[in-house]
């Protein structure tokens, strides 16, 4: 396929990995994006803390630079070694188990044709690799890192994007900090919302700005069977309360919360109406079960916050002389 050629700002994709128990996937987002219809100035592979990963990936991974992750272990540290790395005026990330449409890097450089825009993210298909779980509501397809029923469906200007899909210009990720390293998955930890902050803390250095979704900047996530425990969704909704209580403390609780609010008013008590008039009271049940679970991990990270603020300053009063 031709490359066209790119009048609009450089772009470089950032792809960061962990674990060789992912090869597969690696090499088919690697593939994804050497296949763009539009090819970026280039493409860095992060590796997280896995020197045989490493070793396996600058072997064979020919149209990737291999990164090693210089900063604190888990996602953000990777990501943000890579915009240190890049040299594009954009950066975009795919996670490493997800693969791009072949339009997905000209969706979203068409985006920074207006000066205004600060970030542009798109939308996240599921690929199940078993099948939907029956129970599983499309309501919370956040819990697989995918873009779920409520979301947007046009494009239009949000508060932050999901992070398998997600750009920025790179000056102004440099100028906010980049991610915050005490946010984001560590290993298999399903901690998040370090994209949420981010965006949250780019909207407030600049808010004239906007982040843009555009719906046609498609990537597809992979969701192994794994993920699609009960277990698992009860440990990914318990983190991401807590990892929201997390965010709030950053950027106080209005903001960080002021989507989340729209989607307990609206979006949930509307599936749980639908799937009791269908009669699928397993997944009313799951929608339920879930918004506590999340709501339960949002309350225990705001108490340890407290707490841990009670006991430093504590620990101040007593270093004070009297």
């Amino acid at each position: 396929m031709t490359t066209r050629r790119n009048d609009g700002p450089t772009l470089s994709v950032v792809i960061c990995a962990y674990t060789l128990d992912r090869w597969a996937d690696i090499c088919a987002a690697v593939s994804s994006v050497r296949d763009q219809h539009l090819r970026p100035t280039e493409l860095l592979l992060v590796i997280d803390h896995c020197p045989e990963l490493e070793r396996r990936a600058a072997a064979q991974l020919r149209d990737a630079r291999v990164v090693t992750n210089s900063r604190t272990r888990g996602l953000s540290g990777a990501r943000n070694t890579g915009v240190a790395a890049a040299t594009g005026e954009v950066v975009a990330f795919l996670d490493d188990d997800a693969v791009a449409d072949p339009q997905w890097t000209v969706r979203l450089l068409a985006g920074y044709r207006d000066p205004a825009v600060l970030g542009v993210g798109g939308l996240v298909r599921a690929w199940w690799e078993t099948g939907r779980p029956q129970w599983f509501p499309p309501e919370f397809d956040w819990v697989v890192g995918c873009s779920y029923h409520g979301s947007p469906r046009t494009p239009a200007a949000v508060r932050n994007f999901t992070g398998a899909n997600m750009s920025f210009r790179r000056a102004d990720m440099v100028a906010a900090g980049g991610f915050r390293q005490d946010l984001g998955r560590v290993g298999t930890k399903p901690l998040g919302c370090e994209e949420t902050e981010l965006c949250l803390r780019l909207a407030a250095l600049n808010p004239r700005a906007e982040l843009r979704f555009e719906p046609a900047a498609v990537v597809r996530h992979h969701v192994p069977p794994t993920r699609t425990t009960w277990s698992y969704f009860r440990a990914r909704c318990y983190a991401e309360g807590c990892s929201k209580a997390v965010v709030a403390r950053h950027a106080g609780s209005r903001p960080a919360l002021a989507d989340e609010r729209r989607y307990l008013r609206r979006t949930v008590p509307a599936a749980v109406v639908r799937s009791v008039l269908h009669a699928e009271f397993r997944t009313a049940a799951t929608l339920c079960a879930g918004v506590g679970i999340t709501m339960f991990g949002y309350t225990s990270g705001r108490a340890r916050s407290f707490l841990a603020g009670s006991t430093a300053s504590a620990r101040r009063s007593v270093r004070s002389p009297a």
